[in-house]
């Protein structure tokens, strides 16, 4: 953001004396004749509120940009004129680096010492223009120390109101936003310095002062992308000032630049709690209450970011269960309402908080003892044709967190929870599989669930193919858990043949090798329970699967799991009732590393490798 020239002057001033000017100046600044020196001054001022570029141009061309170096001196009644020259030309990006190569940031910054404010104003401007969007203007104004000394000035100057001081403090802000922006480096060294305290103090001295309020918000967005600086955001009451602020802006751009720096520091958990105490989710309500029903662009736009941003609230802990209030908050109950709306984004927001207020079983209890789940049926029920899939995910993310709780999971497939997920089977959404998935899941540890689901054929068939969905990782993983939670909670021969019938045995024993202990596990008691409870049905699918192979491999492998070596001897046990298995089981030579884990630090392992020894030692 380039700073705006602060001298008018009259634009009375002829371009083709330029030339003239520049080779007086040439002479008189080296006889050093304030007076005539003072003149040329004037006349290059006047010539670059006429045609800046142009005049820029011809600057350049002069060689002259070189005896500005020597001008920038503190005692000379001339320096702030050179120093507002400078200024602007360089909001001419091509003038820049000429000036940095003209040797003038060391001279620049050694203004900034300098007592008189008019110097310090047009200096902070010259630094500020050179630094915007160069990289070799940051460099030298870094490499001379620039940036301490305007901190040390916002420090010194903050508490002073007066409108000559206000200016010169918004300069200084924007001499830093361009020092700093986009450049993490330099943003980091700016919150080392400790500009964060400095910057939240200065726009509660100066909240009155619209320039210096936006400059501190610009600079704010900048540093608070940075993870190192929520610490020292945390450690002020920038939370109180910002919805302070937020509170007096009618203006949508001045409420948007505020949201824009909310956004990035309500990441951070403490802020976040800090934010709801300051009042902010009242202001995002009322947002919300006024622009609801407005079709105009800009009120959509301010109606998602509000919602989003109070969803982004509810994602700390201790916020969130600071809004939920015992589910009798008026926050909770405002935003219950959403989800009935009409409105998708309300719709979206409602659903995604209520995930979110579903972060631990008590809320969830109380959630579904007062009938939550009936207006997320409900909701889902609205988007099952063409329907928005971003509300779709965030339905049933909210369905799957509030089943994580026992005592809600017979309520809720009594409720039809089961019907509801299953209507999105055909979506082509991977998120939306994600989830689905994922509820099925959390539900279905009844033994009664998980068996009618189970011989489900449509939705057997539909999680074999989603075993194999290689590009989702996360859909492939939750259809092989789900596919193995059928056959451990419904311990049924129905759902065994039905999986057998529809090519998921071969996944189930991939996820034998999977990388995540957990599922190899659930995998193996999956399979130990086929092969006692179905192993003729099953056997030629183990077999080209070579589910004995990776047993040996598993028993063999030191890495393994304790719990993984335990499941696969119960599992070779058991398939020893099939004669083809048998044999290989007998030709891989099992005996000698199952012998090697009966002194196995895990009494459990060592228990098993005794039983499975004697049981391959009699079979052989």
């Amino acid at each position: 953001m380039e700073s705006v020239s602060t001298i008018n002057w009259p634009l009375f001033y002829a371009t083709d004396n330029l030339s003239d000017t520049l080779k007086k100046l040439k002479i008189t600044a080296v006889d050093r004749t304030d007076d005539s020196l003072e003149g040329c001054l004037d006349c290059l001022l006047q010539a670059l509120a006429q045609n800046n570029m142009e005049t820029s141009e011809k600057i350049q061309g002069s060689g002259i940009l070189q005896l500005f170096a020597s001008l920038l001196v503190p005692q000379s009644s001339c320096t702030a004129k050179v120093a507002n020259i400078i200024a602007e030309i360089a909001k001419n990006e091509f003038m820049r680096i000429p000036c940095v190569d003209a040797g003038l940031i060391s001279p620049l910054v050694q203004l900034l010492n300098s007592k008189d404010q008019e110097v310090l104003l047009q200096t902070g401007r010259a630094l500020g223009n050179i630094c915007y969007d160069s990289h070799e203007g940051r460099s030298a104004v870094d490499q001379a120390g620039g940036a301490q000394i305007v901190i040390d000035h916002l420090r010194s100057l903050c508490s002073k109101t007066d409108p000559a001081n206000e200016k010169l403090l918004t300069v200084f802000c924007g001499m830093l936003m361009n020092y700093s922006n986009e450049n993490d480096s330099l943003q980091a060294q700016l919150i080392n310095m400790g500009v964060i305290p400095t910057l939240v103090k200065l726009l509660g001295i100066h909240c009155q002062n619209a320039a210096l309020t936006e400059m501190c918000l610009v600079a704010f967005g900048n540093l608070a992308e940075l993870e190192s600086s929520k610490e020292q955001f945390a450690s002020t009451n920038i939370a109180e000032e910002l919805v302070k602020l937020f509170k007096k802006q009618i203006d949508h751009d001045k409420r948007e630049m505020v949201f824009e720096v909310l956004a990035p520091l309500a990441e951070n958990d403490a802020i976040k709690l800090q934010l709801v105490e300051a009042g902010l989710v009242e202001c995002l309500l009322e947002i919300v209450q006024q622009k609801v029903d407005s079709d105009k662009e800009e009120d959509i736009a301010e109606l998602k970011t509000a919602s989003d941003l109070m969803v982004l609230l509810l994602l700390g802990d201790e916020s969130m269960q600071k809004l939920f209030e015992g589910g009798k908050g008026n926050v909770f109950q405002r935003v219950l309402s959403w989800i009935p709306s009409n409105n998708h984004q309300l719709q979206l927001a409602g659903a995604l908080a209520i995930a979110n207020f579903a972060r631990n079983d008590g809320n969830c209890i109380h959630m579904v003892d007062n009938g939550i789940v009936e207006k997320l049926m409900d909701l889902l029920d609205r988007h099952v044709e063409d329907g928005n899939v971003t509300v779709q995910h965030a339905a049933l993310s909210a369905l799957r967190n509030l089943a994580i709780p026992v005592v809600n999971k017979a309520k809720m497939l009594s409720a039809g929870v089961t019907e509801a997920v299953l209507k999105f089977l055909k979506s082509e959404m991977p998120p939306v599989q994600f989830k689905l998935l994922g509820t099925l899941r959390m539900l279905i540890d009844a033994q009664e669930a998980a068996e009618q689901l189970g011989k489900n054929v449509k939705l057997v068939e539909r999680l074999v193919e989603w075993c194999e969905a290689k590009d989702h990782a996360g859909v492939m993983g939750e259809s092989n858990r789900l596919l193995s939670a059928l056959i451990r909670h419904s311990k049924s021969k129905d759902v065994i043949k039905t999986i057998v019938q529809s090519g998921g045995i071969k996944h189930l024993v991939t996820m034998a090798t999977s990388e995540h202990v957990i599922m190899q596990n659930e995998a193996l008691v999956a399979l130990a329970l086929i092969a006692a409870l179905e192993l003729g049905t099953a056997e030629k699918d183990l077999e080209s699967a070579k589910l004995v192979q990776i047993l040996h491999t598993l028993l063999a492998d030191e890495r393994s799991a304790p719990e993984i070596k335990y499941n696969s001897m119960v599992l070779i046990c058991a398939l020893m009732g099939s004669e083809s298995l048998h044999k290989e089981v007998q030709d891989l030579a099992f005996l000698d590393v199952v012998s090697k884990l009966r002194s196995h630090e895990n009494k459990s392992v060592a228990q098993q490798a005794s039983l499975t020894e004697q049981r391959l030692a009699v079979e052989s």
